[in-house]
This record gives structure tokens, sequence and C-alpha cells, in this order.
């Protein structure tokens, strides 16, 4: 009976398609499960929904809900993180204003950007103090992380701890069918091969029954005359050569051609909102209604979903080999033409010895050199949390790809200083020695 840990378990539907999942998975359906979260509400919601779950599916597994994060952790074989540090008003909401009193639109601002960077800053001392516990009391334990800004948090906890850490997202699997959906073309007998770095990471081959179709997906995106909105992806895969993971309005922030000042009109014509998370406040009475209907439907279901922690959990646990696409350090130069420190994200083989990166090899060297500019800013966000230099935060923003086309040097610091005084209980005190 393995036991599995969810660190943020206060983000109810997101546990229930997750540990619906396991409670779905033979192998995986008797476990402990321990629920964690510093919100006592919202985990009372998530462990009613749980316990809800769990009996409608035969009540096979135990469900615990734990206000101590020690005592979650204590004897973990799992442990699944999606936690979000800083409350929605004001520090999501400020990730987004601030950067636009000095122009800067950002689209969802969690992966890279400025958004990116202080949502990083926030969380990287979190996920080192749930390693350090790991390294205490479930030192073999799997970290499962799905928290954003992936590279920059995985990143920290792989270079920094001990901790058997992977990072997983869900761009990687929904990536061909988005492409091939969206030009009417059937999934039947496809193979792919996808490699770069989460949320920017490449399809570099593509193949029916063995046979290459992206000169047909090319041709039919480049004839494509109906509006859409994956406009960005397809120019990318028409001046960069291959389709990337990220859909093309998040996708749009990571790179300086899109959101200009000098050019307010390719917003419109890419059809690329600059309100992300700034709008989710909207939603918060909608998405609790539907946590509320959810508690209370006694005859509450799951089907299992394509996030791959369960599957990871069950291929350890039964010893049947599963491949995902995992984020790992490059240390073993699984693609040689991005740095070692970089967490890219590889296709990866998984059985009971654990989660094992494969060698992809190099990739285009514009698609490396693209990957580049992303991981400049995500080491220099990693060196900033972890040596504390303030310096490394104006760093990272300025060899961010949309910032550092947009702002001049004294806007960029005057910003991060703004940015960093409200975050300052998230900081390390070392950046604020002899701040001006």
């Amino acid at each position: 009976m393995p036991t599995i840990t969810f660190i943020g378990a206060g983000s109810s539907i997101f546990v229930k398609n997750v540990i619906g999942d396991c409670l779905q998975t033979p192998a995986l359906a008797d476990a402990h499960v321990k629920l964690f979260d510093i919100d006592q509400q919202k985990l009372q919601q998530s462990e009613r929904l749980m316990l809800n779950l769990n009996e409608s599916l035969g009540n096979h597994a135990r469900i615990e809900a734990c206000t101590n994060r020690l005592d979650a952790l204590r004897g973990a074989d799992y442990v699944i993180n999606a936690i979000a540090v800083g409350a929605y008003d004001p520090y999501i909401i400020a990730d987004f204003e601030i950067p636009q009193k000095y122009g800067l639109e950002q689209t969802v601002a969690d992966t890279l950007g400025i958004g990116g960077l202080f949502r990083g800053l926030r969380t990287i001392p979190v996920m080192l103090d749930i390693a350090k516990d790991m390294e205490a009391v479930c030192p073999n334990a799997w970290l499962l992380n799905y928290t954003n800004p992936m590279a920059i948090v995985a990143g920290a906890v792989q270079q920094a701890t001990s901790v058997k850490c992977v990072g997983l997202c869900h761009s990687v699997q929904s990536c061909a069918r988005e492409l091939l959906e969206g030009l009417g073309m059937p999934l039947d007998g496809v193979t792919w091969r996808i490699g770069g770095i989460n949320h920017q990471a490449w399809l570099l081959e593509i193949c029916r029954n063995g046979a290459d179709i992206y000169p047909e997906i090319k041709q039919k995106a480049f004839a494509r005359t109906d509006d859409h909105n994956d406009l960005v992806r397809y120019e990318f895969m028409k001046m960069f050569g291959y389709f990337v993971t990220e859909s093309s309005s998040h996708g749009s922030e990571y790179v300086p051609y899109y959101h200009k000042r000098a050019y307010p009109q390719l917003k419109e014509r890419y059809h690329l909102p600059t309100n992300g998370y700034k709008n989710w406040g909207n939603g918060k009475a909608e998405y609790w209604a539907e946590v509320d209907q959810l508690i209370n439907n006694k005859s509450l279901t799951h089907t299992r979903s394509h996030e791959y922690a369960s599957y990871i959990m069950e291929s350890m646990e039964t010893n049947i080999p599963f491949e995902i696409a995992g984020n790992v350090l490059n240390t073993g130069r699984f693609i040689p033409n991005l740095p070692d420190k970089a967490c890219v994200e590889v296709p990866c083989l998984v059985n009971a010895n654990g989660i094992q990166p494969t060698y992809f090899g190099p990739l285009p060297e514009q698609c490396a050199a693209l990957n580049r500019t992303n991981i400049n800013m995500q080491l220099l966000t990693i060196e900033a949390a972890l040596t504390g230099k303030r310096e490394h935060v104006y760093h990272a923003a300025m060899l961010d790809p949309h910032t550092s086309a947009e702002l001049s040097i004294d806007d960029i610091v005057k910003m991060c200083d703004e940015l960093m005084a409200l975050n300052k209980e998230f900081l390390p005190p070392a950046m604020f020695l002899n701040a001006k």
C-alpha cells in the first residue's frame, strides 16, 4: 500500500483529478492518501470531496487531511506538489499591474517574464523547505512537481537538494493532438518526438505509421486562411521549422516578438489576451460553486485523466515500464546543446527503478538558441533565490527576452525594486541588506 502525499491540496479540483486517477488505478487504489494545505478551509473542502469520491469508488483508499506538513510527509512514497505561494491579491495581481506601469504586457505570467521571475522567487524558498522536510522524513520519496514556473521551481530543487524530483506538465501530451485537430487531420497511427524545455519544447518529428507527416502538416498550416488562436505557434513552425508545445497566447510572452509597445496592433492580430491570472478573480465564485457541487454529489465518480502522476506511481509499483515527458536537470547532457544546469523536458522511462531520463540529442541550433534565451533567465532566478543576491534579480529581469526588448536598465531596476518591496516577506533577507 503506497503512501501518497499531496502538498497544496487546497486546489480541490486538481486534487480530484490527480488523486482520482490514483483511486481508479488498481495498483494505487488502496493507497494511504495524505492531504496538506496551509488553508484549513480549503483543505477540509478537498478532504470532503475525496472522501466522497473514495466512497463512491469502493472505499479502498485511506484519505487523511493533515494540518502539519512533517506529519503529511512522514513515510511518503510519493509527494505531489501543487502549491501557490502568495495570495491572489496583492501578489499575483501585482505580477501583472506593476510591469504594466512600465509598459510590459503579459498573458499568464507564471513561467517566464517578470511574473515568472517573482512567482519563482516566492516559491523556491518554500520548495526548499519542503525538500528539507522530505530529506528528513521520506528521503526515498519521489517529488512530482506540478507548480509553475516549472523549470525554475523544479530546477532549484534539483540543483540544491538530494530529493528525487521530476517536473510534470501536460503540454507534451496535448501538443500533437492540438496541431492535428486544428488542421482537421486524424490522430490514428501517429507517433512523435518532443524535447526542449517546459512550455517551449519542440515537436521535432511527427509520423503516421512510420511516415513523416510534417510536410503535409506545414502545407495545410501555411495555407490556412481562417481566423484561429494558434497563429504564434504556426509562425514559430514557419520561422524556426518546428511546432512548439505551449499555446500561442502563453508562449508569446516568452519571446520578444509579440507584445510590443511600438506595435500594439499585434495583440489583436495574434489574439493575445494580456490579463491572464489577473482575471481569475472573476471566476472564483464559479470555481468554489463547482467544488461545493462535487462535495455534495454522493454518486461522484471520475475518469482517469492524461496527467502523468498516477501512471508514474503505477509503473513504479508494478514495474511495468511507462514513458513520460519529464523535467529533469540536464547534467547528463540529455540535450547536449543546452546548459548542464538547465531543467530540460525530455522523454523519461519509468519503472520500479524510478524515473530515468533518456538521451534526446541536440536540438536544431535555432531551437536551442531560443531555449537558451529562456534558460538564461531561469538560471539567474534560481541563482538569486539560492544566494540571496539582489543583483541576480536584476540580471534575471535584464536577460528576460520580453523585458529586455522593451525596457531600459533603469526601468528594469525600478520595477524589480518595487516588486521586491511588495514581496519582501517571501524573499531572502540578504536581498534587502544595503538596498537603497
